[in-house]
């Protein structure tokens, strides 16, 4: 089974659709990227002790070689000296060694094919991560514009309802019956104004009058 649950499960199209379908998107998100990101720090353990593998078995295999390789130049100089003994052990020994590379060789590759395998997957795992967060990001924009969006069309909706449109006719007429009254007083104001200057002209008229009386009559006679 791969450790990869998520990878393997759950696809970036088919958790579109399930992000899609949400009551709340966002928080459905989240819960991925929170189980994802779990599931990308077991995979990083993983992937790491599949490389400790691959190193291990690279060491073995390169220590028999060269074990291998000492145990053949031990050989000729054996031969070289006659003891036909230690040149037997040093080339049995020499072909116990090949043997081991052989083996240790086949586990590293196999070790290194599956470790490289994690690498591909575990890279694949973080682009789908980075891609989930960047989804994320652009839902949380949809989401704030779709409840503003909302809100002003509640708004709206509220303003061009009947008892909206009704009190805002009886505020109109009010304030046009409060215009009306303050320019009947006006012209109120005007006309008894204008009675005050017309009897303050007669009287002054009158002084004109007498005044001019009371000189005509020192000059009679």
């Amino acid at each position: 089974m791969s450790i990869f649950k998520r990878l393997r499960d759950l696809t970036m199209s088919n958790l579109n659709a399930l992000i899609e379908k949400a009551e709340d998107p966002i928080k459905l998100t989240d819960q991925y990227l929170r189980d994802m990101q779990d599931d990308l720090e077991e995979a990083e353990k993983a992937v790491a002790a599949q490389i400790a593998l691959e190193k291990k078995f690279k060491v073995l295999y390169e220590e028999q070689e060269a074990l291998a390789k000492k145990r053949e130049e031990q050989a000729h100089v054996a031969a070289q000296a006659k003891n036909i003994d230690l040149a037997r052990r040093a080339l049995e020994e020499k072909k116990a060694a090949e043997q081991k590379v052989a083996e240790y060789k086949a586990g590293y590759e196999k070790n290194k094919l599956a470790a490289d395998n994690l690498r591909d997957q575990l890279t694949e795992m973080k682009k789908q991560i980075t891609e989930l967060k960047n989804k994320r990001e652009t839902l949380v924009a949809r989401v704030n514009a779709a409840k503003a969006q909302k809100t002003i069309n509640q708004a709206m909706s509220g303003l061009g309802n009947s008892s909206a449109m009704s009190g805002l006719k009886r505020m109109e007429e009010k304030a046009l019956q409060m215009e009306a009254e303050a320019e009947a007083s006006g012209e109120l104001y005007k006309k008894e104004t204008s009675l005050d200057e017309e009897i303050a002209k007669l009287s002054k008229d009158q002084q004109v009058e007498d005044e001019l009386a009371a000189l005509m009559k020192k000059y009679e006679g």
